[in-house]
C-alpha cells in the first residue's frame, strides 16, 4: 500500500500500513514459511475471508496445507502479522460477550477533494474467538458513532466563549 500511495500522490502514506510480506519476494517467502504459526497468510486476489490462514488459530494439517500451497504458488499470497483486534459488547446467545471489531472509516473523493466523513463501518466478528470480520464469513456489522468532531478528546467539553 505505500508504494501505491507513493506512485498516485508522490507523497508518503500518512498512516502506517500493516507490515506486509509478498510471498512472490524470495525472502518474504522464508520468513513466511518459517513463521506460519503466527502470520495470517492471504490470496492475493482474495476477498470475503475466503482462501486465507490465521496462523495462530490454525490445525497443523492447515498449516501444511497452506505451506504445500505457498511453495507452489508463492505469487498468490501475502502475509501479515496477527493483529490485536479490540473487542467490543455484543449481544449473543448466551448474552453479551466481547467480539473482535475492526473499523472501516469512509472516505469520499470528488471535484472539491477528499473528505473523511463523520462515521464508517464497524464489521464484527459473532464466532467467539474469531478474528474474522468478514459478513460472508459469520460476522456482522454495529452501529458507528461520532460523539465529537472538533478535535476535543474525551471527557473534554467543547465551549465556545466565556
Amino acid at each position: 500500500m505505500p508504494e501505491i500511495v507513493k506512485f498516485y500522490s508522490g507523497g508518503e502514506a500518512k498512516l502506517p500500513n500493516v507490515e506486509t510480506f509478498r510471498c512472490r519476494e524470495p525472502q518474504a517467502l522464508k520468513y513466511v514459511l518459517d513463521n506460519l504459526d503466527e502470520l495470517v497468510v492471504k490470496l492475493v486476489d482474495g476477498s470475503g475471508g475466503y482462501g486465507m490462514l490465521v496462523g495462530p488459530t490454525a490445525t497443523k494439517a492447515q498449516i501444511a496445507d497452506f505451506r504445500t500451497a505457498l511453495i507452489a504458488e508463492p505469487h498468490r499470497y501475502i502475509a501479515q502479522p496477527t493483529l490485536a483486534l479490540s473487542t467490543v459488547p455484543t449481544l449473543s446467545d448466551s448474552g453479551l460477550a466481547p467480539r473482535h471489531v475492526d473499523f472501516r472509516p469512509f472516505v469520499l473523493t470528488g471535484s472539491d477533494g477528499v473528505h473523511v466523513v463523520p462515521g464508517g463501518l464497524t464489521r464484527v466478528a459473532l464466532r467467539e474467538g474469531s478474528l474474522v470480520v468478514n459478513s460472508s464469513q459469520g460476522g456482522g456489522t454495529k452501529d458507528s458513532f461520532v460523539l465529537m468532531e472538533d478535535g476535543a478528546g474525551p471527557g473534554q467539553s467543547q465551549r465556545q466563549g466565556s
